[in-house]
């Protein structure tokens, strides 16, 4: 039984909060889209001002262009190096010493991470040499591997191959560890043979590690590049950048570290696209 207090309330009550659920139920407004654009477009801002405060501090003459090319000298000495064919060039060459390098490095890092971590004799064949190898600096590697390679495009293909090797390593071998141990009792209760347990339980179970690994690797082998590409080399973008160094075209050089940088965020795209259609299944695991 209502008290006369509450139904007074009631009655004085306005119309529109009587039916807050209908309001709950109904879908998002259209203009409530174009904050959001605005807020994505604000992460623009601040990069835009620091090319607009390079633009002026080159043309008052603050930077010289010595030191640093204004960005306006950078985008024409693009277009120009397109047009030359200098660039594509480059680019293509860098390319296949990265697809080589990195394809070769991201077998042995995985096939490695496999054996040491399946058994502990594996383990203990395999990972204090990876961890030793590990700590080992590129630039104190290149001399001798200009010694047991040549100059030619195996220590370039060889520093790349080795440095892509570490994180895949690493994080697959941390991700087969970290399989679930109840999968592998389901396993042996489906009496599954060596082969189909690491097909079926072990390399999916690690994937979502060995993705990371593959993420860091790519970013890595195109650091390796850099060092690889300015000692020894006739072409690539590290040789571009290198060769304008001697000639103080500082134009030069921005250009080609902006494409290091846009190859690389290019890289680390494709990488995530792979990991959103292979990891589809957990997606729908965390959206529950």
């Amino acid at each position: 039984m209502s008290s006369p207090t509450l139904d007074v309330q009631a009655a004085r009550a306005p119309g529109p909060a009587a039916g807050p659920s209908t309001a709950s139920t109904s879908p998002p407004p259209r203009a409530s889209r174009a904050p959001r654009r605005a807020r994505a477009w604000r992460r623009w801002l601040s990069p835009l001002a620091v090319v607009v405060l390079w633009q002026i501090a080159g043309g008052a003459g603050l930077l010289p262009e010595r030191l640093l090319a204004a960005p306006s000298t950078v985008a024409a000495t693009a277009a120009d190096l397109v047009t030359q064919g200098v660039l594509p060039t480059a680019i293509a060459v860098s390319l296949q010493r990265v697809a080589i390098g990195f394809a070769a490095g991201a077998l042995a890092g995985v096939l490695l991470a496999v054996v040491a971590g399946l058994g502990r004799p594996g383990e203990y064949a395999v990972d204090p040499i990876m961890q030793m190898l590990r700590a080992l600096p590129f630039f104190g590697l290149i001399p001798l591997f200009i010694l047991w390679f040549g100059i030619g495009e195996t220590p370039k293909v060889t520093l790349v191959a080795l440095a892509v090797s570490f994180p895949l390593y690493l994080n697959t071998f941390a991700g087969i560890r970290g399989v679930d141990g109840k999968l592998a009792e389901v396993a042996h209760t489906l009496r599954l043979g060596r082969a189909a347990l690491l097909r079926h339980i072990v390399l999916p179970g690690a994937l979502p590690q060995t993705l990371v690994g593959l993420r860091q690797s790519l970013g890595v082998a195109w650091l390796a590049l850099i060092v690889a590409e300015q000692v020894n080399a006739d072409a690539g973008l590290g040789f571009m950048i290198n060769d304008a160094r001697e000639f103080l075209r500082t134009d030069v050089i921005v250009v080609g570290l902006l494409v290091y940088s846009a190859l690389g965020l290019l890289t680390d795209a494709l990488v995530r696209l792979l990991e959103r259609r292979a990891l589809v299944w957990r997606r729908g695991f965390l959206a529950e």
